[in-house]
């Protein structure tokens, strides 16, 4: 039996075969996009409205008012107190979620394929029904309230914080956090919330996902009847230009006094999810740090030891969102953390990846892509995605064949046309008496000392 040998690394084995669920598609008379995945597997469905009531479409005074909203969703109906809401809901097995985001929100229900037209029907009470119960608003808005100011003291959310704001205009909706700021919170009321889901929960450029062992028609029927008299569009809509703060690059450095770590955000205004350059970005990305071994996370952990792991992320949404390397040093290597990141953002932009660290990659993206779409849950992820950024419907059957055809020269392109050293805002929550010298001895730019609010 010959010795393993583990100086090399393991090739890469045969792609084993994988094919997403059909979805079927229908159009609902008030605007509905119902589309349904099959999947017989286990007698369980997973339903999920989307609503275009995103948090992109408030102002600044508005923030957070979307996530306040679908938090406090559950604390019953003009029906039901929230204790028999959810007793309603142990009683046939059903579990109901809802959550909002930068592109709207979900309102979502898992239940056995036998309890549906029950479970369909508690849904809908909440969606269209809300009675926003002034101590289930108080429970939510305290929560989101106490997340935020939780926030202000994390060295990780804080510095993400300062880059946001470094990245992106003031006025753009993405230069601040999704659920919102403490001033924008404490204005709200249970009044607030209700003008909110009338103005906005309605279902023209939303869509009803359901996947599971269930039929089409029934599932129209269904909607049918428990939506069929509910229309409008959204009174608020994300219609905004997303501009950078700055075009130059800058050092910022958020003072914490006495903090022994750093953390550190390197990064830009991205990409949006429609650009044509999708999959060879994603794969530059991956060689760059978007995996294990990346060229990160090999330089800034495995050579020089310098934390116990580093990644960098486009994060594509329907208007360009972030571009960010992050990672947490000591305050002793912070400075050469933030050199060894930007020699490789550089490196990458310049001369792009190798072909053999493109074809590792795609060998990558494309086999573990089967692994993430084992539950209906994940497949309801999936086709949401379709419906929200509008992708064609055969986009996630011919994924591993379009990550797979991405060429070094493609992703090359990619790195050069979206990553941009230049313009990278460079940012630092540490101890300047610490950090400071090191970095200003970098010349990367002038460094600006601000505090940690």
């Amino acid at each position: 039996m010959s010795a393993l040998d583990r100086s090399a690394q393991p090739a890469s084995g045969t792609l084993r075969d994988f094919s997403f669920p059909v979805v079927d598609r229908q159009a609902l008379a008030n605007g509905l996009d119902l589309r349904l995945a099959r999947m017989n597997r286990l007698p369980v469905v997973n339903v999920s409205l989307f609503m275009r009531a995103s948090e992109g479409a408030l102002g600044h005074d508005r923030a957070g008012l979307a996530v306040l909203t679908s938090d406090a969703l559950e604390g019953g109906t003009r029906k039901r107190s929230g204790s028999e809401l959810a007793e309603s809901l142990e009683r046939i097995g059903a579990r109901l979620s809802a959550s909002a985001g930068w592109e709207g929100s979900t309102v979502g229900m898992s239940c056995l394929a036998d309890r549906l037209p029950e479970a369909f029907a508690i849904m809908a009470e909440a969606v269209r029904e809300p009675a926003f119960p002034e101590d289930e608003v108080r429970r939510a808005l305290d929560q989101q309230l106490a997340t935020i100011r939780q926030r202000q003291m994390d060295p990780g959310a804080l510095a993400t914080d300062a880059a946001r704001a470094a990245y992106f205009a003031a006025d753009v909706p993405y230069a601040r956090a999704v659920d919102g700021t403490v001033a924008s919170i404490e204005s709200m009321s249970r009044e607030t919330l209700s003008g909110y889901v009338e103005a906005n929960y309605r279902p023209e450029g939303g869509g009803l996902v359901v996947v599971g062992d269930v039929e089409l028609d029934e599932v129209a029927d269904m909607a049918s009847a428990h939506f069929g008299e509910w229309t409008g569009t959204p009174a608020h809509v994300a219609d905004f230009d997303v501009r950078p703060a700055h075009v130059q690059r800058r050092v910022i450095l958020v003072h914490r006094p006495g903090a022994v770590q750093s953390e550190v955000r390197i990064g830009h205004v991205g990409a949006s999810r429609s650009i044509p350059d999708y999959y060879a970005l994603s794969i530059a990305n991956m060689v760059l740090g978007g995996m294990f071994t990346s060229r990160l996370n090999l330089n800034l952990r495995e050579e020089h030891g310098f934390t116990y792991g580093v990644r960098s992320r486009f994060t594509f949404r329907s208007h360009p969102g972030p571009f960010q390397i992050s990672t947490a040093v000591g305050n002793d290597v912070a400075a050469a953390a933030v050199r060894e990141a930007m020699s490789e953002l550089t490196l990458m932009a310049e001369q792009g990846p190798t072909e053999e660290e493109v074809s590792a990659a795609r060998d990558y993206a494309a086999g573990v892509f089967g692994l993430q779409l084992e539950t209906s849950g994940q497949i309801a992820t999936r086709v949401n995605q379709l419906l929200i950024y509008g992708l064609a419907d055969d986009h996630y059957d011919r994924y591993r064949d379009d990550v797979r055809a991405v060429t070094a020269d493609a992703a090359a392109a990619a790195a050069g046309r979206y990553m941009r050293p230049s313009e990278a805002q460079i940012v630092v929550v540490g101890d300047a008496d610490a950090v400071l010298q090191p970095l200003e001895e970098l010349g990367l730019a002038p460094v600006q000392v601000v505090g940690a609010d």
